[in-house]
């Protein structure tokens, strides 16, 4: 097992940067790329709810933003005191990138859990449905 220890420490960094005024619930996600460089990110909320985001597409939107789209490992941590598996949205977004993604998710900096992306969505929509 690849040593996360960074990446994980960069997700619960970034929920500092969380814009949660209506959960109360911070969530933060570093992604780790194949050049390895980490990229993270925080959620942000709307009053409109579904024009907010989630801490892990953030994340992935800016590495990608930044031409990165080779991913190896994300990890997503939040305030709350449970293991934040990502949303459906997210799930489909982050197979569009790598369906063999590591995918970490952090109760605390010592409590995480390691799947296979293709564990947390098995039948994801691709191109090849189109």
């Amino acid at each position: 097992m690849m040593d996360y220890k960074e990446l994980i420490e960069a997700s619960f960094e970034a929920q500092k940067n969380s814009y949660a005024p209506y959960s109360k619930f911070n969530v933060g996600a570093s992604v780790l790329t194949k050049q390895g460089k980490i990229y993270a990110g925080a959620n942000i909320e709307n009053a409109s709810y579904p024009a907010g985001i989630c801490a892990e597409r953030v994340a992935m939107s800016k590495a990608i933003s930044e031409g990165e789209k080779e991913f190896v490992a994300i990890c997503i941590s939040c305030s709350g005191d449970t293991y934040p598996y990502p949303c459906g949205v997210c799930r489909q977004f982050m197979s569009e990138f790598s369906k063999d993604l590591d995918v970490i998710v952090a109760k605390s900096k010592d409590e995480f859990k390691i799947f296979k992306l293709t564990e947390l969505l098995p039948h994801s929509f691709d191109g090849d449905c189109l």
